[in-house]
């Protein structure tokens, strides 16, 4: 029954903020000479967008092509590599290019832009409210979305309700008020 659904929050973006004070500069911060805003993290994982060669090629090429010069940092993902675990790159960004669903939460809560390589999406709320927007997996839908990046005409974005941090503390709240009623 509905009085036993609780709208809690995401327990994904209490992890995000609790461990935010962890994030620090990884090594390739200070090799490159990098600047906060004035770099993009691209991080790409999805079977349709890097196993057929030519669709993860022209991908890349699209998104050099667009990225006015602006240096494109690739956390390499456990399917190719291994996965970032510093969010320090997300968080001081100008942009994130992606086609995690995590990361499109992620950028949400941290007020990063974000252009998502898919044609649909699990987390709508990072396009309605957050920073995030659904460009599908064409590469030529790159350049027009970079271009509103670069112009400035990005979305400011918000934050869902109830993504503060306090999501799993309010599951214990609803569980023992369950547990009260059932005693």
């Amino acid at each position: 029954t509905n009085s036993r659904i609780f709208f809690i929050g995401n327990v994904m973006i209490d992890t995000l903020l609790a461990n935010r004070h962890r994030f620090k500069k990884p090594a390739v911060w200070s090799q490159l000479e990098m600047e906060k805003g004035n770099y993009l993290v691209m991080t790409l994982h999805r079977p349709a967008n890097v196993d057929e060669g030519s669709q993860f090629k022209a991908l890349l090429e699209a998104i050099s092509e667009s990225s006015r010069g602006v240096p494109v940092i690739f956390p390499v993902h456990p399917r190719t590599r291994k996965i970032i675990d510093d969010l320090y790159l997300v968080e001081n960004a100008k942009a994130v290019i992606t086609d995690s669903g995590g990361i499109t939460e992620e950028t949400t809560v941290l007020g990063v832009p974000c252009i998502t390589l898919r044609n649909n999406t699990e987390r709508p709320e990072t396009i309605t409210i957050g920073t995030n927007e659904l460009i599908g997996t064409d590469p030529k839908n790159i350049k027009p979305a970079l271009d509103k990046l670069f112009s400035g005409q990005w979305k400011d974005g918000g934050i869902p309700k109830l993504w503060d941090g306090g999501a799993a503390e309010r599951i214990v709240e609803a569980l023992a008020s369950q547990c009260d009623k059932d005693f």
